[in-house]
């Protein structure tokens, strides 16, 4: 692809993240819009019948096996293997937090609300640092922009809050008046929203130096520069 050999180092980081967002992207699509569930247009129907112990469907344990291996992989990939950024430790903290996640909502049966957690995070798959690999042309870099910036804010800072945590922080006290680990289960999705935020900020920064006349090349603004 007569890439610059640091971006062809990235080549294989930016292949994987986006073969396994496109798989999950098409699994998490399927269960919110291809099955009998009714989180994403009912988001009150996550905690409809809650009980302690309940079976978690074949399904739904798959997305679990899926997003569980993927983020325990991320784990090491981040540390040892992915091009280190500035938001490499912010990234290793998103991960311990789905973990715990899926690890205790599986454990304590709460997958109606965290599968659609799941479903609704693996709608947006594009990444602002799987950019910098490509050696896109000005009219490709606007038509990127045009995607993948307008998709971000959608899923993960307007459908994330309106359907997950709208679901877990008052319809699962509607549902369910005791139901447990309420302040932990809230405490890490609003840990994931705020790195939402954080993360958005970082796309409206090039965003901005694009509009500016200030980007020669696609560089991904986490990255640190070689002379640093």
């Amino acid at each position: 692809c007569h890439l610059q050999p640091r971006d062809a180092a990235k080549m294989p980081e930016s292949a994987w993240k986006f073969l396994f967002y496109s798989v999950s992207w098409s699994y998490g699509a399927f269960l919110l819009f291809g099955t009998e569930y009714r989180f994403f247009h009912d988001p009150a129907s996550a905690f409809q019948g809650w009980r302690r112990g309940m079976p978690v469907p074949r399904d739904i344990a798959v997305a679990y096996l899926l997003q569980g291996s993927f983020y325990g992989h991320s784990l090491y990939a981040t540390a040892y293997m992915d091009t280190w950024r500035r938001d490499s430790l912010v990234m290793l903290l998103h991960h311990l937090v789905a973990l715990a996640l899926l690890a205790s909502s599986y454990a304590f049966r709460d997958w109606g609300a965290r599968s659609r957690h799941w479903a609704v995070l693996s709608l947006s798959p594009a990444r602002s640092r799987d950019w910098a690999v490509l050696a896109l042309s000005p009219a490709q870099v606007t038509l990127t922009l045009s995607l993948s910036v307008p998709g971000r804010f959608w899923f993960r800072l307007y459908w994330f809050p309106l359907k997950v945590l709208y679901a877990t922080l008052h319809c699962s006290l509607q549902a369910v008046p005791n139901i447990p680990f309420y302040f932990f289960f809230n405490a890490l999705l609003l840990l994931l929203t705020l790195m939402n935020i954080y993360w958005f900020l970082y796309i409206v920064l090039f965003v901005a130096k694009v509009l500016l006349g200030q980007v020669q090349e696609v560089n991904d603004v986490r990255e640190y520069d070689v002379e640093e």
